[in-house]
C-alpha cells in the first residue's frame, strides 16, 4: 500500500526545517511507515503572525494538512471556520488538558472546542545589566523589585554623548517585549472581564500613563534615535550593553550565550507597582489541521505525536542547553530545566502566566494595541482617550461579526 503524504506548512526559517525533520519527523515516519511528511516553509504576513497564503489556500479548498500556527490566533480563525475541530480526536486519544499549562490549553480552544495542540511556549521577565548598575553606584545583586525602584535606578543610567544623543539608557518601557499587553498586566490590569474585552481598564490606563511619562521625561525623539541606531545593527538592544533594564523573553538567554555577552547580567521577575504582584504572559505555537485538509486522520496522527509527550521530548532534547520552554510541565520537569537558575525565573511564573484574550477579534486587538501605544508615546492623545478609542474600535469589530 502506497504511503499517504501529508503537507505540513510552517513559518520558521533558519535551521528549523532540517532540525525538525531530523529530530522529530524522521522518528514519526519510522513509527508510521504509511505516512510521509512534506515540509514547506510559508512565511507569515507582515507582523500579523498569520499567513495570508494559508487563509487563501483554505478558502480555495486546497489547504495543507497541518500548519504550525500562533496559538493566540486560534479563536479568530476558528470563528471564521478555517480550522478543524479536534475535540473528538482529543477525547478518543486520551490526551488530557492537564498535560499542558492550563492557560495555554485554554488558548487552543474556542467555545469549549479544541482547535489545536499546544507546542512550545515562552514568557517575559526583566533582564538587568549588572555592569551598568555597578557603574551607577547601585548594588548589582539587588535588581528593582517594584516599578518605583525600577524608575529610580533607571534614572541613574541615562547618559548622553558629546553629540547630545543617548549613548546609554536605563530603561525604555516599550523596548523589546515591553509593549502594551505586557505593561497592562504588570500594572494589574485586566484585558477581559466576565467574557468582555476591557482594554480601557483603569490599571491599563495607568500603565500607558507611565509609558508616556518616560517618553516625555527622556524625550521620545532621543529615545527613538537611540533605538533606531541599535536597530540598524540587527542586534537585540540588551546585547549591546547599553541598556540597563529590559523586558524580554526566555529566548534572549540563547543569544546572551551565543554572543558571549561582554558584561555581567541577570534575570528577575518584571516588577509591578508597589502592592501588586509581578505578572507575565505566555505566547507560543500550536499544531492545527486547516479546514478541508484531505488527509485529516493522518494529520491528526502526526500532530498527536509531535505535540504529545514523545514528540515534545524529542524536540526539546535536540539541544538541551537551549533555553526553550515546552508547553508540557512534565517534560520540563523531566529535562530538569529549572536546574538552570536563569531559566527557572521564567519557569516559576509559567503556571500563573496570562495569555492574550481568546476572542474572534484577538488579531485585531493585538494590532490595535501597537497603534494606540505609538500614538500615546508620541503625545497624540491622552492615555484615557486612546484606550477609550481602542475599546470603541474593538466593540465595533465585534459587532461586525454578529
Amino acid at each position: 500500500m502506497k504511503p499517504v503524504t501529508i503537507d505540513f506548512w510552517f513559518p520558521w526559517g533558519g535551521e528549523y526545517k532540517k532540525e525538525f525533520k531530523a529530530n522529530v519527523v524522521d522518528e514519526f515516519e519510522k513509527k508510521n511507515p504509511n505516512i510521509k511528511i512534506n515540509m514547506t516553509f510559508v512565511e507569515t504576513t507582515g507582523n500579523t503572525q498569520a499567513s495570508d497564503k494559508l487563509l487563501t489556500a483554505i478558502a480555495a479548498s486546497n489547504p495543507p494538512d497541518v500548519a504550525l500556527f500562533d496559538r493566540f490566533l486560534i479563536a479568530s480563525w476558528a470563528f471564521k471556520g478555517a480550522l478543524t475541530d479536534l475535540t473528538g480526536y482529543v477525547e478518543a486519544s486520551g490526551i488530557s488538558s492537564s498535560d499542558y499549562y492550563d492557560a495555554i490549553w485554554k488558548e487552543a480552544q474556542y467555545e469549549n472546542k479544541v482547535y489545536g495542540l499546544p507546542w512550545g511556549t515562552d514568557n517575559r521577565e526583566m533582564y538587568y545589566n549588572k555592569t551598568l548598575m555597578k557603574a551607577a553606584g547601585l548594588n548589582p545583586e539587588a535588581p528593582p523589585s517594584s516599578i518605583e525602584e525600577l524608575d529610580a535606578m533607571a534614572a541613574k543610567m541615562f547618559k548622553r554623548g558629546l553629540n547630545g544623543r543617548y549613548e546609554q539608557v536605563g530603561f525604555i518601557p516599550w523596548l523589546n517585549q515591553g509593549f502594551l499587553y505586557t505593561q497592562g498586566w504588570n500594572w494589574g490590569g485586566n484585558w477581559e472581564k466576565n467574557g468582555e474585552l476591557v482594554p480601557s481598564d483603569p490599571q491599563i490606563v495607568k500603565a500607558v500613563d507611565w509609558m508616556t511619562w518616560y517618553a516625555k521625561t527622556y524625550d521620545i525623539e532621543s529615545l527613538d534615535s537611540f533605538t533606531h541606531e541599535i536597530g540598524q545593527t540587527g542586534m537585540n538592544a540588551f546585547l549591546t550593553g547599553k541598556v540597563g533594564f529590559v523586558y524580554d523573553g526566555n529566548w534572549l538567554l540563547n543569544d546572551l550565550k551565543k554572543y558571549s555577552a561582554k558584561f555581567d547580567w541577570g534575570v528577575a521577575p518584571m516588577p509591578a507597582p508597589t502592592g501588586k504582584k509581578p505578572a507575565t504572559w505566555a505566547g507560543g505555537w500550536s499544531f492545527v489541521i486547516p479546514k478541508g485538509a484531505v488527509h485529516e486522520k493522518e494529520a491528526w496522527e502526526f500532530i498527536k505525536f509531535v505535540a504529545g509527550k514523545e514528540g515534545t521530548l524529542l524536540w526539546a532534547k535536540r539541544q538541551i542547553e537551549n533555553n526553550d520552554i515546552t508547553a508540557m510541565p512534565a517534560v520540563n520537569k523531566e529535562l530538569n530545566l529549572e536546574g538552570n537558575p536563569n531559566l527557572k525565573v521564567f519557569l516559576d511564573q509559567m503556571p500563573k502566566a496570562f495569555t492574550r484574550p481568546v476572542t474572534p477579534v484577538g488579531s485585531f486587538l493585538w494590532n490595535e494595541t501597537f497603534r494606540i501605544q505609538d500614538l500615546a508615546i508620541n503625545g497624540r492623545g491622552s492615555p484615557q482617550e486612546l484606550l477609550d478609542q481602542l475599546k470603541k474600535n474593538v466593540n465595533a469589530e465585534l459587532a461586525k461579526l454578529k
